[in-house]
């Protein structure tokens, strides 16, 4: 018998997300279940019942009548003790968990004799787990509406612009922390024109910030500061201290600060000092996306938006719910993905395989067994690095791809092939020769200018070139085309006919094709 999937409203305040959308209630009937969807569930998220009806699932009255009737059931987030007590015993849950914060949940859970899988403890270093990343899916989101919401509250343009009445200059963009969200806070205040500068502790983001369009700034302090798994770790004092410099330094040039910094199990870091705040000018505004875990300002309040020393600082702790259609449709695809790894064999029946290392990092309880926290993931070994020997030839034994030829080698084989220039001379009738002499010119000239090329240089400009060069197909048309009045009237043989209709042919491919190839190469960096 099919399980029933169901997904209850959202009780946490000012929580808009829904678990599953009516686009995924159909791929999730499609893999054998049925899905259950209390009453109003979707109605925040402009998700109505009728068009939960429309996609095959069923619609229920009450959440007690859900939760009693559901054998596995989708959450946004951790669900509250009230409705850990209308859960059926044995039952399964995935959604939200935060384990590591919330050990009580975790106890009644396992009371239940519950299957919990938990989307936040997914291990996001597994390249398969991608598809199922709801923490990247949502810090994307809270990134873009960070951005959104500094604009609302700042009372300029973001780009610079020249008009009648003066000169505006773009705003300055200060972005600490460039994990998922921070990356997105980077594009969407690059992209609305503003000065984007931003700062991590892991050195290996530095070109990500600057691909979309920001500006790196170091920490003068050298310490490695990935933590594994996506987040940062906690950083030395030394580091701390003159991180806490730059931070002041930026305060006083920034007009909006948006802060990201989160390490997994801990408060939030306090990045933005009582000071710094003073320091900015009247008028700044500060997005503390960590205002849930505490904040990383000193003066951030958890849910509110308050001014202080003349700036605005916003801790709303429902960023992405702000964007709650396109939360939701993206979460649920989430969970769509880990419900496919479950159930493999499209029939209704999850199997929760504890040898798959990405439903083992999930999986926080098993049957009312805490199964938190997960042994390390079983990453693929490093291949070694080649030989050095194996790289490059050794001396006096020929040359690497690499070496240029050496005078005295290069002077050999033109030689040879002087000689044989003389020979074909003394030999052949003067119109072949004409036409050998212009063959050997277009091979020297076709690999000194074409064969030489660094692979790593064949872009689409490369493929203009090599359309361009076709342009030796007036070769093959003089060969073809009928002589002109006056000029002498012999007629290719049948073999040079043959051959110059095949270079003709080759040479139209080669032609369009370049073209071609340009065009759609060109069309992947045009948004």
């Amino acid at each position: 018998m099919a399980l029933i999937i169901g997904v209850p409203k959202e009780t946490a305040a000012g929580e808009k997300r829904v678990a599953t959308v009516p686009d995924v209630v159909e791929k999730l009937v499609k893999l054998g279940f049925s899905v259950a969807v209390e009453s109003g569930a979707g109605d925040a998220a402009n998700f109505g019942d009728d068009t939960y009806r429309a996609a095959g699932a069923e619609v229920v009255p009450t959440a007690a009548e859900l939760w009693a009737k559901s054998d596995i059931v989708f959450k946004v987030r951790a669900p509250s003790p009230a409705e850990v007590g209308l859960m059926r015993e044995g039952g399964s849950l995935i959604s939200f968990i935060w384990p590591a914060q919330n050990p009580e949940l975790m106890q009644q859970l396992a009371g239940k004799r519950a299957t919990v899988l938990a989307i936040d403890s997914l291990p996001r270093q597994l390249s398969r787990a991608q598809k199922m990343d709801a923490l990247t899916s949502m810090a994307g989101i809270s990134g873009y509406r960070a951005v959104i919401e500094a604009a609302n509250a700042f009372g300029r343009f973001f780009n610079g612009q020249i008009t009648a009445a003066g000169k505006i200059p773009p705003a300055k963009v200060f972005i600490a922390g460039a994990g998922v969200a921070g990356l997105a806070a980077i594009g969407t205040a690059a992209n609305l024109g503003a000065i984007v500068r931003a700062n991590d502790t892991r050195a290996e983001v530095a070109d990500q910030v600057v691909s979309l369009g920001g500006e790196f700034v170091k920490v003068d302090y050298e310490e490695e500061g990935s933590g594994g798994g996506g987040y940062a770790k906690v950083m030395s004092e030394g580091f701390q201290q003159a991180q806490r410099e730059m931070y002041a330094k930026q305060a006083k040039d920034a007009d909006i600060i948006i802060t990201t910094a989160l390490i997994p199990g801990k408060p939030a870091p306090k990045l933005i000092t009582a000071e710094m705040v003073k320091s900015m000018k009247p008028g700044s505004v500060i997005v503390d996306m960590a205002g849930e875990q505490g904040g990383n300002c000193e003066l951030t309040v958890p849910g509110e938006a308050v001014v202080r020393h003349g700036v605005t600082i916003i801790g709303y702790t429902d960023l992405v719910s702000r964007l709650a259609k396109q939360a939701s449709t993206l979460y649920s695809t989430n969970l769509l993905r880990v419900t496919e790894e479950l159930c493999k064999t499209k029939d209704g029946v999850v199997n929760v395989n504890m040898e798959d290392d990405a439903i083992r990092g999930l999986t926080v309880i098993k049957e009312g067994s805490i199964t938190w926290p997960p042994p390390p993931p079983k990453l693929p070994a490093v291949a070694p690095a080649k030989p050095a020997a194996a790289v490059a030839a050794p001396k006096g034994h020929g040359h690497g791809a690499s070496e240029p030829m050496s005078s005295k080698s290069l002077a050999t084989v033109f030689g040879v092939g002087a000689l044989a220039f003389l020979f074909v001379g003394f030999f052949a009738p003067a119109t072949f020769l004409a036409h050998f002499t212009v063959f050997v010119l277009a091979c020297f000239i076709g690999y000194m200018v074409i064969w030489n090329v660094t692979p790593a240089l064949h872009t689409p400009l490369m493929s203009v070139t090599n359309a361009i060069s076709s342009i030796i197909a007036i070769g093959a048309l003089v060969q073809i085309a009928p002589p002109l009045a006056g000029a002498s009237s012999d007629r290719p043989t049948t073999l040079i006919l043959g051959m110059a209709v095949l270079a003709l042919a080759l040479t139209a491919v080669n032609m369009f094709g370049g073209f071609a190839v340009t065009r759609r190469m060109l069309a992947m960096f045009r948004k």
